[in-house]
């Protein structure tokens, strides 16, 4: 059987995904070495840091844009999860932040990786999908969400998009930049000989993410909600039918933890890592479930106008990932709503300043 990584470098590692894979991994594996890195420009990042260090996973301030910055290696494995998240992104002001961090930041790994000879995997994302094709796909409207009609030979269904939708069109800053950098890994892998491995992650939600209004969608549901604070639906007529799928990140923990135990398996992965249509949720019905879960409603404004870079509907088909592991998301969208509400109960005071 193959062996688990005897070191771990995280980077983006005080982030939401970054910190809950790192506390995830690191108390499965406690003789792994698991360093998390990151240079805590996201607002609520540093309430990560005391966790990182009770389950022992060390932290280092530093920034993936300075090769300087990193911890001194070599490292068995990188995981690269740092990112500025937001599809709007760039759009306001200068993109450089944007670029820097998203694509240079992944230059800056995938350089160390070469130079530590280590394996990397790397969190893309469903933006990488041009938007026009995922607009113009036939659609209807029903009570409650926007649904993708199946075409025969589309790369898309109502089951989602298959993988081979990747091709030409505008995909939003952010997903350029991702796309890119999907790009790039794939020459390290033809000319340097890295061993890599690609998830394209949708909607990811759970504890620990600060949920703010162009990213983290289900947890600025909770929290508006907990807190009692109003909430819009913006764009589509302003009826909160746009569609995602949600994927908890305890299941994305568990596949990454599958694809580190046995990354030789998983050396040229690259596919689609969501909730699929089975566990996807409109803003409608994520407005329901929280209001269950909260017990009580809060004002919800319309906003009919659309905003730049946005998507009537998203959901990944994840047949290509289904076919090579027995892994499958379990927890389904209440759960999601529920452990993310039982977080923000426990941490009222520390997160309030944040809603």
């Amino acid at each position: 059987m193959p062996a688990f990584p005897e070191s771990i470098l995280i980077s983006g590692g005080a982030g939401f995904v970054g910190g809950n894979l790192g506390v995830f991994l690191k108390r499965r594996h406690a003789p792994t070495r698991v360093v998390a890195m990151d240079n805590l420009h996201r607002p609520g990042s540093e309430l990560n840091l005391p966790r990182l260090r009770e389950a022992g996973v060390e932290f280092v301030k530093g920034d993936i844009r300075s090769a300087s910055e990193f911890p001194a290696g070599p490292f068995e494995t990188i995981i690269e999860c740092s990112a500025e998240p937001s599809v709007l992104a760039g759009y306001a002001g200068l993109p450089d932040y944007l670029m820097e961090t998203n694509f240079l930041g992944t230059y800056r790994c995938l350089e160390k990786a070469r130079q530590w000879q280590s394996k990397f995997l790397f969190l893309s994302t469903s933006r990488v999908y041009p938007m026009a094709p995922l607009e113009a796909h036939p659609w209807r409207e029903n009570d409650t969400r926007f649904e993708w009609l199946d075409v025969a030979g589309a790369p898309i269904s109502s089951q989602g998009v298959r993988e081979e939708c990747a091709g030409q069109g505008a995909r939003s800053l952010y997903g350029l930049t991702k796309f890119a950098s999907e790009g790039l890994i794939e020459e390290y892998r033809a000319g340097f000989g890295l061993r890599a491995a690609i998830n394209r992650c949708g909607v990811i939600a759970g504890p620990w993410q600060m949920g703010k209004v162009d990213q983290g969608v289900v947890s600025l549901w909770v929290l508006r909600h907990y807190f009692n604070k109003p909430l819009s639906y913006i764009g589509y007529g302003g009826a909160g039918k746009q569609v995602r799928d949600v994927l908890h990140v305890d299941d994305l923990c568990e596949l990454v933890e599958e694809q580190l135990a046995n990354f030789g398996a998983w050396d040229g992965w690259l596919g689609n890592v969501g909730g699929g249509l089975k566990i996807s949720a409109s803003l409608r019905e994520l407005t329901g479930v929280c209001g269950k879960i909260a017990g009580r409603e809060v004002p919800i404004a319309a906003e009919p106008k659309n905003r730049q870079a946005d998507l009537r509907i998203f959901l990944a088909d994840c047949s290509r990932l289904f076919a090579r592991t027995h892994w499958r998301p379990r927890r389904g969208v209440e759960k999601i709503v529920a452990d993310i509400f039982e977080w923000v109960r426990v941490h009222e005071k520390e997160l309030q300043p944040f809603v």
